[in-house]
């Protein structure tokens, strides 16, 4: 397993498949590359497809220390550096959607096109999950239940039994699950939408509440030269059960020629 020495000597995991232009894919928050597994044939036919383990999941190193989406935007450049690449297209969804925000406002020219999947510009300014998800996502015993009926329809998985790859990475220590939580939790890249340069495409399922999808307007609205685009029935999970929805947009949107503005 390859990996990338971050700014301050954390080393990164990395994954590489496929081959043609560069595109990253980033994870939501406690989980490590395998997030992408269902969806990712879907791209790397086309494109050479390039995961990574955040900080504190899969065969990154763990430091017990504060993190931020804004550094693991610094731990992707870490991987572009580590695989000389100038730059490359960037989806990410959830946190990863987060963290890819400010590495198109910290790197822009690190970033081709952009696609943000089911995320926000953070809580100080977007719409945020209801204090009753929050409470039943605290409860031990109901947590992954919960998770799952977030992520994905009752009819989806009634006929899908698992394994499922969004329910977070469970060899993490505690003490990272609770630095991603609060990562992800003090995210505000609010003041910085603006500068982002990167065309953009921002995708959300309709029912998502784990992410509300009121987000993707917020985005949409703040980030110049971006379209939303939203799927019909979705929930947090849509690039993988509304899988033939949403690859298919996003590879339109990166064969699509685009000027910046």
């Amino acid at each position: 397993m390859p990996h990338a020495a971050a700014a301050d000597g954390t080393r990164i995991a990395y994954q590489v498949r496929g081959e043609g232009q560069p595109l990253v894919l980033l994870a939501g928050q406690s989980n490590n590359h395998t997030w992408w597994d269902p969806v990712r044939t879907d791209f790397e036919e086309q494109y050479q497809t390039i995961t990574l383990d955040w900080r504190g999941t899969g065969d990154s190193d763990k430091p017990d220390e504060v993190y931020s989406t804004r550094a693991f935007a610094q731990d992707v450049v870490a991987v572009l550096n580590a695989l000389a690449l100038s730059s490359a297209h960037i989806y990410g969804t959830s946190m990863g959607g987060r963290v890819a925000q400010w590495l198109a406002i910290d790197a822009p020219e690190r970033v081709g096109k952009l696609v943000l999947g089911c995320t926000s510009p953070g809580a100080k300014h977007g719409h945020e999950r209801s204090q009753e998800i929050r409470k039943a996502l605290a409860d031990p015993a109901r947590t992954q239940q919960v998770l799952l009926e977030l992520m994905y329809t009752p009819a989806w998985l009634a006929n899908n039994p698992g394994p499922y790859h969004v329910l977070g990475d469970a060899s993490m220590p505690t003490y990272a699950k609770g630095r991603h939580l609060v990562a992800s939790n003090k995210h505000d890249a609010w003041d910085g939408l603006p500068d982002i340069t990167a065309p953009t495409l921002i995708l959300h399922g309709t029912d998502d509440i784990f992410s509300p999808v009121a987000n993707a307007q917020l985005l949409a609205e703040r980030i110049p030269n971006a379209r939303a685009e939203l799927i019909d029935g979705a929930r947090h999970a849509y690039f993988h059960e509304f899988r033939d929805v949403a690859s298919p947009a996003v590879l339109a949107f990166l064969a699509t020629a685009q000027d910046r503005p």
